[in-house]
């Protein structure tokens, strides 16, 4: 399989997984809440969507920010777990995990410090019952320079060599 395969396969199973983590912390919070409404599919994906009456303003709060904080959990969690899943011999996993990976710990924060500015709405708009939107900048900027820090450092020379490592036993082989 060629590499731009494995990227792009990567890239949709980070994608599908992002989905499913995130909105599926939404979801989760919604039953316990019991304010679980339905789930809307949209052209760029899915939402959980839930009966805003029966929510206080805390309770939507922490609705909004359990899809981010699921991620980022999920996204340290793989960061924690990159030696073992480099040992993996299947390139297609390795290629799998670090795209996910790299869609857990850099999507809500984007999104949180920099374009919610420009285009508000979503989880944005229940997390600012729970902070003021200049906390909610500050502290998710600072959230995603430490995690492109980590991919940048940690995670992708991690890669970067495990993948080497398999061109080489292949080429031995």
């Amino acid at each position: 399989m060629s590499k731009r395969t494995r990227q792009f396969i990567g890239i949709i199973f980070a994608i599908v997984a992002y989905y499913i983590i995130h909105e599926g912390a939404h979801l989760v919070m919604a039953l316990i809440f019991h304010a679980f409404k339905g789930i809307n599919f949209m052209w760029l994906g899915i939402q959980v969507d839930v009966y805003r009456d029966r929510l206080t303003d805390m309770q939507l709060g922490i609705f909004c920010i359990a899809g981010v904080t699921a991620t980022l959990i999920i996204g340290y969690m793989l960061v924690g777990l990159k030696d073992k899943i480099c040992q993996m011999e299947s390139k297609l996993l390795k290629a799998i995990y670090y795209y996910i990976t790299m869609i857990m710990l850099i999507l809500d924060p984007i999104y949180l410090c920099l374009l919610s500015g420009c285009f508000g709405g979503g989880d944005l708009n229940g997390i600012l019952y729970l902070m003021p939107q200049a906390y909610v900048w500050t502290i998710f900027c600072y959230i995603l320079i430490f995690d492109i820090w980590l991919l940048i450092k940690r995670v992708t020379p991690t890669y970067v060599e495990a993948f080497k490592r398999g061109e080489e036993n292949r080429h031995e082989s």
